[in-house]
């Protein structure tokens, strides 16, 4: 498994990357609705509760940047990563220490109908998919947090949008394989709850669907902090949900 103190971008030499520092990092998390936290109105969905726990003086106080927005796909993260990324380096011009990405299950959907026409054909996702794990990759190293299970019986989603498993999986298995290849850390949110069984994972979700809860952002955030790929810099002291 690559974690953040063996991963480098493909323009530094990995001898010279040392993420497990003793000064604080900057992190920023981009993507769709995963990122921005719809669905939670007690915490601010998984990336805002990390964001609070460091804001302690007893934290590492990293600084975590959550650049969510609702209903992005690939494409448009791939347009405004570097943008959202060289603003967000505070102090004496620092840029990010870190990238963390979760988008693709809107590329997923199906629009109309249950047979209908992904929103991003599959060859085109692919092809975002690349550039934006290329331009993410130039700028410093990178995390990727997969997306949650939906629940087909609730769909379509705001009558319009089809969001189904299989569909899933495929958009799924692609950026895994795309991270793979770029020894990118890929965290797979999406088998781990649907191995969790029905009633765990539908429990965590909303009304809709298609976002999770309260509940489960907070189980996103302990499967985060528990994934290998993090261990080294999220601190000893972990959230209290």
């Amino acid at each position: 498994m690559q974690t953040l103190d063996n991963l480098a971008p493909s323009s530094v030499p990995a001898a010279s990357l040392t993420l497990a520092q003793p000064a604080p990092m900057r992190i920023v998390a981009l993507g769709d609705s995963l990122i921005y936290g719809f669905g939670d109105p007690e915490g601010g969905g998984w990336v805002e509760r990390l964001r609070r726990h460091w804001m302690t003086p007893e934290s590492p106080s990293h600084a975590l940047y959550s650049l969510g927005v609702r209903g992005d796909r690939v494409r448009q993260v791939a347009e405004r990563i570097e943008s959202e990324f060289r603003n967000r380096g505070e102090l004496r011009h620092r840029v990010p220490d870190v990238i963390i990405l979760s988008v693709g299950l809107n590329d997923s959907a199906r629009l109309g109908r249950p047979d209908g026409k992904n929103f991003t054909a599959f060859e085109e996702f692919q092809t975002d998919l690349e550039l934006l794990l290329e331009r993410a990759q130039q700028l410093c190293s990178v995390l990727f947090v997969g997306m949650t299970p939906i629940h087909e019986a609730k769909m379509p989603f705001s009558n319009c949008l089809y969001y189904n498993h299989a569909d899933q999986r495929r958009y799924r298995d692609a950026t895994q394989l795309a991270c793979q290849h770029r020894q990118i850390p890929y965290l797979d949110i999406l088998e781990q709850w649907l191995n969790r069984g029905e009633a765990w994972w539908s429990a965590r979700l909303t009304q809709d669907g298609l976002h999770p809860s309260s509940a489960g952002y907070a189980a996103l955030l302990q499967d985060f902090l528990a994934w290998e790929a993090v261990q080294s810099w999220i601190g000893s002291e972990l959230p209290v949900l």
